[in-house]
């Protein structure tokens, strides 16, 4: 339930809120005026606002703007018995959830109320959700084989050149991909990933061209493939060397001709994307053994990234200690371990055969379990893999 904060000069109607909304099982604070309410507002966390308009001291539309400074999450309800179309609009533009005029509707008051906390309580998730995204986007390290990457990435960035990204499970391809498409002229388009190796055969060309209504049995209707929703941006694909050979033929087509035509479907349509790679397989290796085209090889190698494995950049290993500690004792809401310069010189022993994800997974591991501070004694222990 929310924790609201009730403003108005009237006792009465202070006091009806605050019943009414105790009884739906909210936390009720009250002010008599705005000067009390934006005190208030400052000194403890609310989830929404109701305030009056016409007040001593300070009056709602004050109040609402004081509010917003402080917190433009926060839901803000205004009321008045005195309600017009002009302050009405007034308010709304200002920032307002909704404008109700006395006297109240209570069942519309609830509903209004409801509506503006989970509005609330989505806003604040959808933040929390981008602040993970963008703390999981960071290329974290300055050793001399990350420079290299880096110094590449932005060189290739402003082009349209296809790049092929190769590295070991678990090294940061993608976020090599996402660095490139952020630093690119299409940041403002769409950057759509394609895991080739999680998708089955059968199902990889639809995936990635869409297909008709009634193309094979379960094609109820039209689907839009993963090239034209990445149209004007970027397609990432993924463990590219586990892609079928009859989509390699289709992705060599769209790549030579910029059209691709959907599954079931005869109308070639116009896509402008660019391509980027990657895959932890030796394509040479592959098209030898007839499982990867030659052709398509040569389309998407235009540009190589090879991006170290952990083992080749252990210089990293502070940065990325620090950083994780960081990243993990917010997503586990818990106080931030430290971590010794003997740990870190353990860790650095440590042959990292998941590279970044195994070494992310580790820091997690050392945070839950050791009592305090991380010490050697916490890697010896928690860190190596049974037997390693």
């Amino acid at each position: 339930m929310a924790k609201i904060l009730v403003i108005d000069d009237q006792r009465s109607i202070r006091g009806t809120l605050k019943d009414i909304l105790e009884m739906e099982g909210h936390t009720v604070e009250l002010a008599e005026d705005g000067l009390q309410g934006v005190e208030k507002f400052g000194a403890e966390k609310f989830d929404l606002v109701l305030t009056d308009v016409k007040m001593p001291n300070m009056d709602g539309i004050e109040v609402l703007g004081k509010v917003r400074e402080v917190n433009a999450e926060c839901p803000v309800i205004v009321i008045s018995g005195h309600g017009n179309i002009d302050t009405a609009v007034e308010c709304i533009k200002k920032g307002a959830y909704d404008f109700i005029e006395k006297p109240l509707d209570l069942n519309r008051l609830l509903v209004t109320i409801k509506n503006a906390i989970e509005k609330g309580d989505l806003v604040v998730e959808t933040k929390a959700l981008k602040k993970r995204v963008r703390q999981g986007g960071q290329m974290i390290g300055d050793s001399a084989p990350m420079m290299k990457v880096k110094q590449m990435i932005e060189k290739v960035a402003a082009t349209d050149a296809r790049v092929m990204i190769l590295g070991q499970n678990g090294t940061g391809k993608e976020l090599v991909a996402r660095a490139l498409h952020e630093q690119s002229k299409r940041v403002g388009r769409p950057f759509i990933e394609v895991n080739c190796a999680a998708i089955p055969s059968e199902l990889i060309e639809s995936e990635l061209f869409g297909h008709e209504k009634g193309a094979f049995t379960s094609a109820v209707k039209q689907r839009i493939g993963k090239f034209e929703q990445a149209d004007g941006g970027t397609l990432f694909l993924d463990e590219i060397g586990d892609m079928s050979l009859s989509a390699q033929a289709k992705v060599l087509r769209a790549l030579q001709e910029n059209t691709i035509t959907r599954v079931g479907g005869d109308k070639d349509i116009k896509v402008d994307v660019r391509v980027i790679a990657a895959t932890n397989k030796n394509l040479s290796e592959e098209i030898k053994a007839g499982n990867f085209r030659e052709d398509l090889y040569h389309r998407l190698t235009v540009i190589i990234i090879n991006v170290p494995s952990l083992n080749e950049r252990v210089d990293d290993i502070p940065q990325l200690a620090d950083y994780f500690l960081d990243v993990v004792a917010q997503e586990l809401n818990v106080q931030r371990k430290g971590i010794s310069g003997e740990a870190i010189e353990e860790l650095k022993k440590i042959n990292w055969t998941g590279n970044i994800r195994e070494f992310r997974n580790v820091i997690e591991r050392l945070t839950i379990l050791s009592s305090g501070d991380i010490t050697a004694g916490d890697v010896r222990d928690y860190a190596r893999p049974i037997g390693g």
